[in-house]
């Protein structure tokens, strides 16, 4: 795939508080980026930074092979064929959802203006509300003019900052797929701000873990779920429980739970100290295993039932079994353990 977008080394920061440093990744052509972390980790200053709303203070960003942003110079955010769609949908609410889009369309004749409002009110599936106003449409149809709007000058790039953080969890959840469908078939590059893991595996095909104004891992998300660099992306990606061990060989490692042999080596010493990461996923009941633990918490999530399980040293792991083993807390629960995407950090 070609280059679109190249972040390179950049730091920005806030009345000489640093808040984005020695931050890179890029984008390419018709990728779907994500930049995921907690709240307060410089995320949205990164996006406003590509943008053309924040200076930097080291680093460049080039978009299409044009630099638009250095210590020196910043081309106005007009200039930069670059939409946005934010939080709050930013719609104007005298304007109609056909007047919101056409907004954005001050350079191009009546004519063709009018089709590309038209194909756009049919992508987005608001046929029928052209003539109503912001008030009138619920959150999620307003997301949706607030994304044809972006749409409309077809521009290189599309920001997205917390777009579902208003809407309901749903709706977020049929929203997040249906705009990456949308982005998929116009073939339009984004990057998506958020803090929510599950709108973050929706719609990206890349993904930035930020914490303290940083990328700790750019990857999938099954490079961040199964191959997580250090311990704060593993415990921000999914869920799952540190226990001790030792290495045993490269692959192998003494707990708790027995010996665990992954799928990778590790060039540590033997009897080396280390956390190994169980995930819920790692955990399979299993009636005839010599491994067992007491239930001492229990969730419903209708595919799977998540498990606290309390070991006899006190350890607590969790399991996700499938819904129709139904256990009760107090329970004795037997289980293997199938851990081939092993994750180990030496102490």
């Amino acid at each position: 795939m070609a280059g679109l977008l190249e972040v390179s080394d950049i730091q920005c920061d806030y009345d000489n508080l640093v808040v984005v440093k020695e931050l890179s990744f890029h984008l390419n052509k018709g990728e779907i980026g994500c930049l995921l972390g907690p709240s307060g980790c410089g995320k949205s200053t990164i996006l406003r930074a590509i943008a053309g709303f924040e200076t930097l203070k080291a680093g460049q960003i080039i978009l299409e092979g044009n630099e638009i942003s250095n210590t020196r110079y910043v081309l106005a955010p007009e200039q930069r064929s670059i939409g946005m769609v934010f939080q709050d949908y930013a719609l104007f609410p005298h304007l109609t959802v056909e007047q919101n889009i056409q907004f954005g369309l001050i350079r191009v004749s009546r004519e063709t203006a009018l089709k590309r409002i038209s194909t756009l009110i049919e992508l987005v599936n608001l046929n029928g509300f052209e003539n109503r106003f912001p008030h009138e449409l619920s959150g999620g149809q307003q997301q949706r003019v607030a994304l044809a709007r972006a749409l409309a000058p077809e521009p290189s790039l599309i920001l997205l900052d917390e777009p579902f953080s208003n809407l309901d969890a749903e709706l977020r959840n049929r929203l997040s797929y249906d705009i990456r469908d949308i982005l998929k078939e116009l073939g339009i590059s984004a990057i998506l701000v958020t803090h929510d893991q599950k709108e973050a595996f929706a719609m990206s095909d890349h993904i930035g873990v930020i914490d303290s104004g940083t990328i700790q891992q750019w990857g999938t998300p099954y490079e961040l779920y199964h191959e997580p660099v250090n311990r704060f992306v593993a415990r921000f990606i999914g869920r799952g429980t540190f226990i001790g061990g030792k290495t045993l060989t490269p692959d192998t490692f003494s707990s708790e739970l027995g010996v665990i042999q992954g799928n990778r080596a590790y060039n540590w010493p033997k009897d080396c100290p280390v956390e190994i990461l169980i995930r819920p996923d790692d955990i399979v009941y299993d009636e005839s295993s010599a491994l067992f633990g007491t239930i001492t918490g229990k969730t419903f999530a209708g595919t799977f039932t998540q498990y606290q399980i309390t070991l006899e040293s006190g350890t607590r792991i969790e399991a996700s079994f499938p819904s129709h083993q139904d256990l009760y807390v107090g329970n004795t629960v037997n289980f293997s353990l199938d851990a081939e995407h092993l994750i180990a950090y030496r102490m």
